[in-house]
């Protein structure tokens, strides 16, 4: 019996990584994408950061203040969010992603589940080297990177594709799925 092989490709701190693309200036700098309300210069809050802001303590949903407070000592680069140029560039992703999947869901702009059961025929390892191909695909078309989960159902296929961030490729086979999951803490369970 062939098993469902499912898919989540979830696109890395997307809105921060497209800027660094369309700016390289700013690849090496804490950035945070933010939603400014515009009652003042730094109300409103983050909507992404890149791993290096991530390091220093920046998170999505944090205030803009409290995140120019943990920045005060480094270089970093602050940015209003551009939703026409982040979807123009999802649009692209997902158009290709689809071509891959037997059936498709996107669920957000950075991140679509696909079911690539038949085409791979139920092999995991099939999978892995189409997860592969994906991603070499993204980095090549947009000079992105993005993390896939893969497994027997969605939900094990998201909880994979958060294991290992960023540009990380997880296979959780359906035998593997009790250990996979009992090794996590209990707030990523």
């Amino acid at each position: 019996m062939e098993h469902r092989v499912i898919m989540l490709v979830d696109l890395d701190y997307f809105f921060a990584q497209i800027e660094e693309v369309r700016n390289p200036s700013i690849k090496d700098k804490p950035v945070a994408v933010c939603v400014y309300s515009g009652r003042s210069g730094d109300s409103g809050a983050v909507s992404t950061a890149n791993y290096i802001a991530r390091k220093l303590g920046v998170k999505s949903g944090m205030p803009i203040a409290l995140a120019k407070a943990k920045l005060q000592n480094v270089e970093a680069v602050f940015l209003s969010v551009d939703h026409n140029f982040y979807d123009e560039v999802s649009d692209r992703i997902m158009d290709l992603l689809r071509g891959y999947a037997d059936r498709f869901e996107q669920v957000s702009i950075d991140e679509a589940y696909l079911d690539v059961s038949r085409r791979v025929k139920g092999g995991f390892e099939e999978a892995a080297e189409l997860g592969q191909t994906i991603k070499k695909e993204i980095r090549i078309q947009h000079n992105l990177t993005c993390s896939i989960g893969i497994g027997p159902n969605k939900l094990v296929a998201k909880i994979a594709a958060d294991s290992q961030k960023p540009d990380g490729l997880t296979i959780v086979r359906p035998e593997e799925v009790v250990g996979f999951l009992s090794l996590l803490p209990a707030n990523k369970a």
